[in-house]
C-alpha cells in the first residue's frame, strides 16, 4: 500500500513538471503584413540567438487582440497607434502592455500609383468609373479596413470595399500597374511596395485615416515580469524608415525565406542589433528566466 503511494505521489510530481510551461519558450502572434512579418521574424531570429523557443502563430488582427488579451499568446509587434488598433485597446482595456516603440512615423490611407491624376479623397467620387468602382481592401476586422469603411460616407463615395489580404492587394496592385489600370488600394508605410513601386498616399482632408502612427510592440498583462530579458530586449527594438525598408525590401526579394533574408540583414546589421540586447545578461542569457507554471 505505501509503495503504491510512494508510486501515485512520483506520478503526479512528474505530472505537475510536464504540464508546466517551458520558461525558454516565447509565443508571438503575427499577421500577414509586410512590416509585420518582417519585425516579427526579426525578433524570432534574434530571441533564438539568446537561447529562447519561439513559437509564431499567424492570424487575422481581431484574432491577435483576442489571443494577447486572454493570455493565450505572449507578444504582438505590430500594434498601430493612436488610429488603427484604438479601437483593441478600448475593447481590452488593461489587457496589454506596451514593450516599447519600433517605428515613429507610420501612415494608412487610400494608395494609387502615381500616374493616376488624383491626389486628396475629394477627388475619388468623380472617377468612380476609371476605379470601377472598387477600392482594394485586405483582412476583414483591421484598422484601415475601419476608417475605409468610415471614409466611403464620409467623402461621398460610390464605391465597393473588397476584402482581401496584405499578399492579395499587391498582387494585383502589380498587375494593374503593368498595365498602366487605375487602381486604388488600402495601404500603409512603412511597406516594400513603396521602395518597388512610383505610388502616393491619397490627401485626407477629414483626417479619417489620422496622420502619423507608432508602431508599438505590446504584450500579454504579466509578461514583462515573467521575462524581463524578452521585455526589455523587444523593447529596444526600434528602426528607422531606412533600416525597416532594408528588412522588408530583403524579405521580399528572398520570396518566401523569410529566416534567411533576416538572418542576412542581421548580419548586416550586427552592430545595431547587439544594442538591443540587455547588457547585464549578455554573459549569462539564463539567468533573467522564471519559470511559469
Amino acid at each position: 500500500m505505501k509503495i503504491n503511494k510512494f508510486i501515485a505521489i512520483i506520478v503526479s510530481s512528474i505530472l505537475m513538471v510536464s504540464c508546466a510551461v517551458n520558461p525558454n519558450k516565447i509565443n508571438i502572434a503575427y499577421c500577414n503584413w509586410a512590416e509585420c512579418i518582417a519585425i516579427t521574424y526579426l525578433s524570432r531570429e534574434i530571441l533564438v540567438e539568446q537561447g529562447f523557443q519561439v513559437e509564431l502563430y499567424n492570424a487575422d488582427i481581431a484574432p491577435i487582440f483576442t489571443s494577447l488579451a486572454s493570455g493565450k499568446t505572449d507578444v504582438f509587434l505590430d500594434s498601430w497607434l493612436p488610429v488603427t488598433h484604438e479601437s483593441y485597446f478600448e475593447k481590452y482595456q488593461g489587457k496589454f502592455e506596451k514593450l516599447g516603440q519600433v517605428f515613429d512615423n507610420a501612415r494608412i490611407g487610400l494608395v494609387v500609383p502615381s500616374y493616376v491624376p488624383v491626389n486628396s479623397l475629394e477627388e475619388l467620387p468623380e472617377f468612380s468609373e476609371q476605379f470601377n468602382g472598387e477600392i482594394v481592401g485586405i483582412d476583414a476586422g483591421t484598422g484601415i479596413m475601419k476608417c475605409t469603411e468610415a471614409a466611403i460616407p464620409a467623402y461621398g463615395l460610390d464605391y465597393k470595399l473588397m476584402i482581401s489580404s496584405g499578399p492579395a492587394m499587391t498582387a494585383l496592385l502589380d498587375k494593374a500597374i503593368k498595365k498602366k489600370e487605375w487602381i486604388v488600394v488600402t495601404g500603409w508605410t512603412p511597406h516594400w511596395m513603396f521602395d518597388r513601386y512610383e505610388l502616393k498616399i491619397l490627401d485626407d482632408p477629414k483626417k479619417i485615416y489620422g496622420t502619423s502612427e507608432f508602431i508599438h510592440s505590446i504584450a500579454r498583462i504579466g509578461f514583462s515580469q515573467e521575462y524581463p530579458f524578452v521585455a526589455e530586449l523587444l523593447g529596444n527594438i526600434h528602426l528607422t524608415d531606412e533600416q525597416i525598408s532594408s528588412l522588408m525590401s530583403i524579405i521580399e526579394q528572398r520570396h518566401g525565406s523569410e529566416q534567411e533574408a533576416v538572418r542576412e540583414w542581421i548580419k548586416q546589421n550586427r552592430s545595431l542589433v547587439d544594442t538591443w540586447i540587455p547588457k547585464k545578461t549578455k554573459t549569462n542569457k539564463y539567468d533573467h528566466r522564471r519559470l511559469r507554471v
